[in-house]
């Protein structure tokens, strides 16, 4: 078989966005050789922005340009679902890597193989929402998983980061065992298929055994969403880790696993579509009350925005629960405006504890007197995620409790907006302490503040990051329709969503008002 013809068998150009990202995981290790000391840290970040720049201009071509979206004889699916969730994976890899120079170099660790790691986390994720058999999803799953560990224990000097990485790594190991068991059973009842789709037709009898697999395979993604019960790991892994990586852990990882918890069960479990659509009910029910309620308690801001987290994943997925194209666009549409609102959120505690080195709720009294534009952006990203108007948080949670309410989930609607209630109290009580306190209630790191330059390494493409976030945030509401007619476009035009259940609603009765 010649060149061409392997290619157009492979079909390589679905995946042109990933041999990218390949490509500059390749070069920054070969300039990181090459390079040493400061020149090689100053390098290396340009080239891995540079690369995931281009990846995503390759995800736009691939919006309209690609004629065939299956590769891999039908492994990968570079449907228009899977290119917008490896759209925001590919930029919160960006936005990590531009809050993460400031933080490295303060750490004195090194930037090469914290690079390498990234990238190669970033790949799993967007080869992750795209697979469409149980070998490429496995493999993509562990090559996420496995390079999270290694990040979230990577300043390996630090004992909180070394702590946090064991129980990553233990806690992710279960997952893993018990996703793939349940891939087991699918193998076995389907007779020796992979394929996802394959796998749907050969089982033609819902049964115990399929049930149990449903069961195992929603465990092992679960935990990916931090969905409770499985998200005892995410306070302390997200307390210990390195902050930047909290902030990729806390977008790229849940995107991935909210893409492969759409393609994986709508695709391989139709048979027991009720039966699921039933457990995340549950899921989303428990991760909404305990993830908001339990961050009123913290006094930490990671260990606040983690529980934030929990209950975030808890809104995004009563759009996967209620079963309508309504609800799948209004969590893409989530996805894309939570992307901005919590790296912001995440850019703005990197920069306060590079000045401060602390992370208490507390040392923020009085911020406002000392640094205007970090309050400011801080206030509008927690505010945003509290769904207040007019912000972007607010016409996505808006969209999803629409959908919800379209398919007569009151409960669930109703439960989510007095849980969106709760969660702006431990929000407003963060801008609270930043801007009504008096000059003699400021904390002691506020008091000691450094003065505010620019001029240090790092510190600009920080400061891009939480301006650019602090922008979109605050227009991305009142600016919403193009944004929600790409998650429309995404819905309507992925194949395996069409041929779902039978009762799914339009999406075209969803509000319009934000023009």
């Amino acid at each position: 078989m010649d060149t061409a013809s392997l290619n157009a068998l492979l079909n390589s150009g679905a995946i042109l966005p990933e041999l990218i990202v390949i490509g500059t995981l390749v070069l920054v290790l070969v300039v990181d050789l090459i390079a040493s000391g400061r020149k090689s840290a100053n390098v290396l970040p340009n080239i891995a922005i540079a690369g995931l720049v281009a990846s995503t201009a390759a995800l736009v071509w691939q919006w309209t340009g690609l004629e065939n979206p299956i590769a891999f004889l039908g492994s990968f699916n570079s449907d228009k679902l899977s290119i917008i969730f490896r759209a925001i994976i590919a930029l919160s890899a960006l936005f990590t890597i531009l809050v993460s120079i400031r933080y490295l170099e303060q750490s004195g660790v090194v930037v090469g193989e914290y690079l390498v790691i990234l990238l190669s986390a970033t790949l799993g994720g967007m080869f992750l929402t795209g697979s469409d058999e149980m070998v490429m999803v496995f493999v993509s799953l562990e090559t996420l998983s496995i390079s999270s560990y290694l990040l979230s224990g990577y300043t390996k000097r630090d004992p909180r980061s070394n702590e946090a990485a064991l129980k990553y790594l233990l806690v992710g190991a279960a997952s893993s065992a018990i996703f793939l068991y349940g891939m087991s059973l699918l193998y076995g009842l389907s007779g020796g298929e992979t394929s996802l789709s394959a796998i749907a037709s050969k089982i033609t009898v819902s049964n115990t055994a399929l049930i149990i697999s449903m069961v195992f395979v929603i465990a092992g993604v679960s935990f990916k969403l931090s969905a409770v019960p499985f998200h005892q790991w995410t306070p302390d892994v997200y307390e210990g880790s390195p902050t930047p990586v909290v902030a990729f852990l806390s977008i790229g990882s849940k995107v991935a696993g909210f893409g492969l918890a759409l393609r994986f069960l709508i695709t391989a479990f139709p048979l027991a579509s009720l039966q699921w659509h039933y457990v995340f009910v549950v899921l989303t029910v428990l991760s909404m009350v305990l993830g908001n309620v339990v961050a009123i308690a913290q006094t930490s801001m990671k260990r606040m925005l983690a529980y934030s987290s929990i209950g975030q994943a808890g809104f995004v997925m009563l759009g996967m629960a209620i079963d309508s194209e309504a609800g799948y666009a209004s969590m893409v549409f989530y996805l894309i405006l939570y992307l901005f609102m919590n790296m912001g959120a995440f850019a703005c505690m990197i920069l306060f504890a590079s000045r401060t080195g602390t992370d208490q709720i507390s040392e923020y009294s009085g911020l406002y007197q000392k640094d205007p534009l970090l309050t400011l952006a801080l206030s509008v990203c927690l505010l945003s995620l509290g769904g207040i108007p007019p912000l972007a948080g607010f016409f996505g949670k808006l969209y999803i409790f629409w959908a919800g309410w379209q398919a007569q989930a009151y409960g669930l609607v109703l439960l989510a907006l007095v849980m969106s209630v709760v969660s702006l109290y431990y929000y407003i009580r963060v801008v609270k302490m930043m801007v009504v306190k008096e000059p003699q209630e400021m904390s002691a790191s506020v008091k000691n503040y450094p003065a505010i330059t620019w001029t240090q390494v790092g510190m600009k493409p920080l400061q891009a990051a939480i301006v650019f976030t602090l922008i979109f945030t605050a227009i991305a509401g009142i600016a919403s329709n193009p944004l929600f007619s790409l998650s429309n476009q995404a819905v309507k035009e992925t194949q395996f969503l069409q041929a779902k259940a039978p009762n799914a609603k339009s999406v075209a009765v969803l509000p319009t008002t934000a023009q």
